[in-house]
């Protein structure tokens, strides 16, 4: 590995550019949930259908974002080190605003498909700011440095519902408006303050066989312990892909909520995801190191997820986001462990084969989930369920659960001996 000289390599990231980024990955957040209270509505509306049937198309809708993100995640991160953060992460932003503006005026659920698609798209900023973060931290940092970028995830979870279920009032393509001008202006931001993070002596030859998510994973493969650990991460994420598959619609069904209590909460659950993520992260990894902390977020999001499924009302709604709230230690500090299997030159197509399996993961739970959930609420059946999908999808998070305490003693054991 090259290492930077210091001719070659940029003025450490300012405040600003740090802000920068962890304000990108907060406000693509808010953007994405701006519009989730008012999507159940916008499908019905557009396409003429009713709710089960929305829930379906809107999990065909999801499933076209992550194939899109599948395929073009591992792309932006080798390039990004290829040719440095900046210009990547600023165009990916760019193109989101544009994206989020076409879908405010699609005329048919085709346009918005097209939108959906042009959002995977785009949605790469988050790899590329992840890669960022790995630049400018210290290895020994980065589970505390990926926590933060987790609490502005969370935190822009708390914003964007909240705003789009109140702007929802207005109308369900207000959302959509208000979303692209917030990601246009965080490109004129970003395009004064943010400096370039990968040194020229520190980037590597752009390689098409290891831009394609495919060649990622065979990749990964010569990287010891990275695979088993992304397979952890590809279960997880199936089975938490229930979340954004069917939350707004199972709230409708079950609770008759409106698209103002639908925003309400998801800003709860997002509060809670940022409490614990950005100010609980290294409080727990201090008093039970960094694999304990990923148990205990694992057992915690199988008991909230079936515990969904058996909930009566509003309440047991809150508590049990509460239960919930130590799931938000998982990816973070799994992707911190990550980073440390790979080479420092390699981070951008880490993030991106990471972002390429969290993708396909959801890619299939959302295209399960909202079936599910359309399946088990059709008219006519003798039976009719929302929280089927919860129930499946808690077997499955407690799979992940088992793989992971499987991994980690296998991996204690070869340190031992």
């Amino acid at each position: 590995m090259s290492s930077a000289t210091p001719s070659d390599a940029p003025a450490p990231p300012s405040r600003h550019a740090v802000n920068f980024v962890l304000l990108t990955v907060l406000l693509d957040m808010v953007g994405f949930g701006i519009i989730m209270p008012v999507l159940p509505r916008l499908i019905e509306e557009v396409g003429s259908v009713g709710l089960d049937r929305a829930s379906i198309i809107g999990g065909w809708m999801f499933a076209a974002f992550s194939v899109a993100q599948f395929l073009c995640a591992p792309l932006a991160g080798n390039l990004s080190d290829r040719f440095g953060r900046r210009p990547l992460l600023l165009l990916a932003i760019f193109g989101l605003g544009l994206d989020f503006l076409l879908s405010a005026v699609a005329p048919s659920l085709f346009w918005l498909f097209v939108g959906r698609i042009l959002a995977g798209v785009c949605g790469s900023s988050w790899v590329i700011a992840n890669a960022y973060i790995a630049d400018i931290t210290p290895p020994a940092e980065r589970g505390r440095a990926f926590a933060r970028m987790g609490a502005a995830f969370g935190l822009g979870f708390v914003i964007g519902p909240a705003v789009g279920g109140l702007l929802g009032e207005l109308g369900p393509r207000v959302p959509f408006y208000v979303a692209a001008v917030v990601s246009l202006l965080n490109f004129v931001y970003g395009w004064f303050v943010l400096p370039e993070s990968l040194p020229p002596a520190m980037r590597r030859p752009f390689d098409l066989a290891r831009a394609n998510p495919f060649g990622a994973f065979r990749v990964f493969s010569t990287y010891r312990g990275v695979l088993p650990l992304c397979s952890v991460l590809a279960v997880f994420f199936f089975a938490s892909s229930v979340y954004p598959a069917i939350w707004s619609f199972w709230g409708i069904a079950r609770f008759g909520w409106s698209e103002a209590m639908v925003g309400l909460t998801l800003a709860v659950f997002g509060i809670v995801m940022a409490g614990f993520q950005g100010g609980l992260t290294g409080y727990f990894t201090a008093r039970f190191g960094e694999r304990r902390t990923v148990l205990i977020g694992l057992i915690c999001a199988t008991i909230a997820c079936a515990g969904y499924g058996l909930v009566g009302g509003l309440v047991g709604v809150v508590v049990l986001m509460v239960v919930h709230g130590p799931e938000g230690f998982v990816h973070p500090l799994i992707t911190a462990m990550l980073t440390r299997k790979v080479p420092e030159n390699a981070q951008g197509e880490l993030q991106g084969g990471i972002s390429a399996i969290t993708n396909i993961a959801m890619l299939a739970g959302t295209v399960t989930f909202s079936q599910i959930f359309g399946h088990f609420m059709a008219e006519g059946r003798d039976w009719r369920s929302p929280s089927v999908a919860f129930w499946v999808a808690s077997v499955c998070i407690l799979v992940s659960l088992v793989m992971y305490v499987v991994l980690t003693r296998r991996e204690e054991h070869q340190h031992e001996t």
